[in-house]
């Protein structure tokens, strides 16, 4: 994927003012060189597709607006798991990734303090990707079943993976106000994917906020016609699915409350209503 190039300036000053991408004074690739690194489509995408994408992916990564949230994902970073002491945190709010051409939308809460926090990637490197990723994979919505790394050449087809709220918030808990400045994220992602036929949103809190995202554009009224439930299903004004699902999170999935059989019939709906084969 490629950055939208600035206007203004002909192609030739652009390629002799570009810096070159070498190591940021953290000791850290630059953001422009290693945030979309994850998000490469397993299929073609139109160019259209990836200048937008990257732009929203690149805005996400550098967003400031939560300070609450932003001192704590770089305290997390800098303190580190014992088992990830060798490591480097991503430490920044996470962009989601997949194929700019999805049908399918997967929604989730916000990255893991030592997961999407830890490797940059939605899902990667904690209990509830280890739950998905497998899942996906057999549905071949996913060319790998784990996801260890944004550099580890796992990528999705005909779908999208994304959050309401790009940081890791303390005790998985964003604030209202947190979810509010996210917001717009979400607003710039779905308008970007625009084969989108199907949302599953996992847990409460994303079909929360992607519901507040439709009434803020006038799609549906009010929220409380649209009940969260796992495998709850809804018709959207827009022409879209929407699907909840419970979150594959190890409270949820070390108790029982939600197997991959449960988590697998949610994907075989949204394919089916996605029209992919």
């Amino acid at each position: 994927m490629s950055r939208p190039q600035s206007a203004g300036k002909p192609a030739k000053q652009r390629a002799k003012s570009a810096p070159a991408a070498g190591p940021a004074k953290d000791g850290r690739r630059p953001i422009e060189a290693v945030v979309l690194a994850a998000g490469r489509p397993a299929g073609p995408a139109t160019p259209a597709a990836l200048t937008v994408l990257s732009g929203v992916q690149h805005a996400i990564a550098t967003c400031e607006r939560c300070a609450r949230l932003r001192e704590y994902c770089t305290r997390i970073g800098e303190v580190k798991r014992r088992a990830y002491q060798d490591q480097e945190y991503w430490a920044r709010p996470v962009p989601g990734f997949g194929d700019p051409s999805a049908r399918i939308l997967i929604l989730g809460l916000a990255p893991g303090a030592h997961g999407a926090n830890r490797t940059g990637r939605p899902f990667t490197g904690d209990g509830s990707g280890d739950f998905m990723y497998p899942v996906l994979h057999d549905l071949g919505l996913a060319s790998k079943p784990q996801g260890v790394s944004r550099d580890d050449g796992l990528k999705l087809r005909k779908a999208w993976i994304g959050s309401v709220v790009r940081c890791a918030p303390p005790g998985d808990k964003p604030t209202p106000e947190e979810i509010r400045n996210c917001s717009p994220h979400l607003t710039a992602e779905v308008a970007a994917l625009k084969k989108v036929r199907v949302v599953v949103c996992l847990g409460k809190i994303a079909w929360d906020g992607y519901l507040a995202h439709l009434v803020n554009e006038g799609t549906i009224a009010r929220r409380a016609a649209y009940k969260f439930s796992h495998g709850a299903e809804y018709a959207l004004p827009n022409g879209l699915t929407l699907l909840g699902s419970y979150h594959p999170s190890l409270r949820n999935t070390l108790t029982g409350r939600l197997n991959s059989t449960m988590f697998a019939k949610i994907f075989v709906r949204a394919l089916e209503l996605a029209g992919i084969e």
